[in-house]
């Protein structure tokens, strides 16, 4: 017999339909109904918005393991209404301090290959993201500690369902998800197959490992037992085992970082800072386009996708020459996000043809680094509270990619968070800034973002999953919903490029892809790409809010 709370979504997961709710005092949004649930019960019991958003991500960790969860990180851009303040906080993992920038090398001094790099705990970080709940829930949280673990220990206890996202993905990952015999036990038949859609998993071990951080505190996550075991599962590993220590766990730290923002047209737009590149990658996209009459051109014109796309080019090299950990590197915000500066990369646009290179440019205050090739992986998670009184908070989690290093212990997956960091410590004769150091954090693409209204409200909340494209989609639902006037479902909803090196990525399927031809008359190098997004949001709405979540996952908006 199942649960009644399951049986209750058995509709909603069959359909995987997203249906923006109508406006209403509180709004959850997450990337799977369960999720999603959390938080909305998290309000009804008169939590806080920060409250709904750290239930939302310890659910995830049950019900969506591929993508995030606690054996990752996360960050979180939170606005408190009444002191009119926007915070951001930083709970990005941590390489062992005994990692240095040969870390992913070869013997004779070549890259590592990214599969060999990933699989087992060479890449493991120091896990971040019980230790920035607390740091989140100390600053902003209403309810006990333990009421926030309630809805992911019945859910990792009574059980939950695979979903055809979550089966798939087993599918196509199944060398990191069935890496350890736990793994094959909890998601593979005897036949060595995906357990179907529709299938109740029960995670004793993972609803224990909650239920004593509920009653014990976050630090026994980082000393004592649970420490020790994962300890045990990275440094044992199948593969690649891990350089961590019981130090590096236990002097692990959550931050709060300065917010970094920026105005666009009337709008003000904030979000975290480095070791995140979202929020300076997100802002350039959108100020060097200021010049441009994006509304006049609209939505269903190729010529506002194009220089969409140019300006993303320019965004990303200034992203990957730039950004780092701000503990090791001097990562010139002031400069990334300058109008003077930025006016003069938008002066590199042109309507009627693509530019033959994006390079970085110089910004104020900026020393060049060298720039070596990198790659992220499509995976993470966002999630977004907001409540009656106004507070929001906009979240991004992950383990980096599907299933993380395929490392487990207590019933979750451990990130693979370290081979966010370039491989190539140096470049062109400069050490790179975003090269592996001990106790160093890498580069993110995560961009959770608050957008403020000319009335200095919040007008809406926004990130997305799927590791650089993350930019690229959030800076698009700004644009639609502030140029365009699309409700932040249809913004979401709407299809997504990135422009990145010499190429313009659109999605498959859409618009975008019949608009191909017209791209490519402008010089653009267009690739067709698969549509593998992932994003949620919420919007204010005179005293209410509305939410939105991609119809292209398995996530929804919840009314408190």
């Amino acid at each position: 017999m199942l649960p009644r709370f399951l049986l209750l979504l058995l509709p909603l997961l069959a359909s995987c339909a997203t249906v923006a709710p109508q406006p209403s005092r509180g709004m959850v949004s997450a990337a799977d109904p369960r999720a999603a649930e959390a938080g909305r019960e998290i309000l009804a019991a008169g939590g806080s918005a920060a409250d709904a958003a750290l239930a939302m991500m310890v659910a995830l960790t049950v019900v969506e393991p591929q993508s995030s969860g606690l054996g990752g990180g996360s960050f979180l851009v939170h606005h408190d209404e009444a002191r009119d303040r926007i915070s951001t906080y930083d709970g990005r993992e941590t390489a062992p301090a005994g990692a240095g920038p040969a870390y992913f090398l070869t013997p004779d001094g070549s890259p590592q290959a990214r599969s060999d790099a990933v699989r087992g705990g060479r890449s493991i970080g120091v896990p971040g993201n019980v230790r920035q709940m607390a740091l989140i829930h100390r600053r902003h949280g209403k309810l006990p500690w333990a009421r926030l673990f309630a809805p992911a220990v019945r859910l990792a206890r009574d059980g939950f369902l695979i979903t055809p996202r979550l089966r798939a993905s087993l599918g196509n990952n199944r060398e990191l998800a069935a890496l350890t015999p736990w793994g094959r036990a909890q998601f593979y038949g005897a036949d060595g197959e995906p357990k179907p859609v529709g299938t109740v998993i029960a995670n004793p071990a993972l609803a224990a490992l909650l239920v004593r951080l509920a009653e014990r505190g976050p630090d026994s996550f980082y000393v004592g037992p649970d420490a020790d075991a994962l300890l045990a599962a990275a440094r044992g590993a199948p593969a690649n085992p891990a350089l961590l220590t019981a130090g590096d766990l236990a002097t692990y730290e959550a931050k709060e970082r300065a917010p970094v923002c920026g105005r666009y047209r009337a709008y003000k737009i904030c979000g975290m800072g480095p070791p995140s590149s979202g929020a300076t990658t997100v802002f350039a996209i959108l100020k060097q386009l200021e010049r441009f009459d994006l509304r006049a051109l609209g939505p269903d014109n190729p010529a506002a996708w194009h220089l969409i796309g140019e300006s993303m080019r320019l965004a990303y090299a200034d992203r990957d020459a730039f950004i780092g950990d701000p503990d090791f590197v001097s990562v010139p915000v002031s400069g990334l996000t300058d109008g003077v500066y930025l006016a003069r990369r938008s002066r590199l646009i042109s309507a009627t043809g693509a530019m033959a290179t994006a390079p970085a440019g110089d910004p104020p205050g900026a020393t060049r680094a060298g720039i070596a090739a990198h790659a992220e992986v499509p995976a993470t998670s966002h999630m977004v509270a907001a409540v009656r009184a106004g507070n929001v908070a906009s979240l991004t989690s992950t383990i980096e990619g599907p299933f993380g290093s395929g490392v487990t212990v207590n019933g979750l997956f451990l990130n693979n968070e370290l081979t966010d960091f370039t491989f190539e410590p140096e470049a062109g004769g400069r050490p790179v800034a975003n090269r592996v150091e001990g106790g160093k954090r890498p580069r993110s693409s995560m961009s959770p973002t608050i957008v403020y209204g000319p009335d200095g409200e919040v007008r809406a909340a926004i990130g997305a999953a799927g590791g650089p494209t993350i930019i690229a989609q959030v800076a698009k639902a700004i644009i639609a919903m502030l140029d365009w006037d699309m409700e932040v479902q249809a913004a979401i909803a709407a299809p997504t490029i990135m422009g990145v090196g010499d190429r313009v990525l659109v999605e498959r399927g859409t618009a975008l892809e019949a608009m191909a031809p017209a791209l490519r008359a402008l010089g653009a190098n267009v690739v067709v790409v698969a549509p593998g997004y992932k994003a949620n949001g919420i919007e204010r709405v005179g005293a209410a809010w509305r939410g939105g979540a991609d119809p292209r996952s398995e996530g929804v908006a919840i009314p408190e």
